[in-house]
């Protein structure tokens, strides 16, 4: 019997990690950027002067991805070819999707209200 419980146990606990390690649903508040620069256009400034927008813009052109950016870190953007990223590019917004490890599934792009700066 103590087994079973035992077993129970792990399988209850144990599932709520695997779901978290696999994928989350979310929104997150972030920048669209490119997979060149990530979180900063400086070291790009040269090549591409402007706002972040238009260094975002000149690097997907060139080759780069669309990344989302959130607390630092670049997230790989799965469905390159959804509609707002090239609207977007450059500004801070509310990204809803299904991110899984380092890489995010876009279904929804909202402005977010806060203001953009150049850097």
């Amino acid at each position: 019997m103590k087994r079973v419980m035992v077993v129970v146990a792990m399988t209850l606990f144990a599932g709520p990690g695997i779901v978290g390690a696999t994928g989350a649903t979310g929104t997150w508040t972030g920048k669209i950027s490119d997979s060149g620069c990530g979180a900063s256009h400086a070291k790009m400034k040269a090549q591409h002067p402007g706002t972040d927008a238009e260094c975002t813009a000149a690097c997907v052109k060139n080759g780069g991805k669309y990344v989302f950016v959130s607390a630092g870190k670049a997230y790989t953007i799965v469905n390159q070819d959804e509609k707002d990223l090239a609207a977007n590019a450059g500004k801070t917004v509310r990204l809803s999707g299904d991110m899984d490890g380092n890489s995010i599934t876009v279904s929804k792009i909202a402005m977010s209200g806060k203001k953009t700066k150049k850097s």
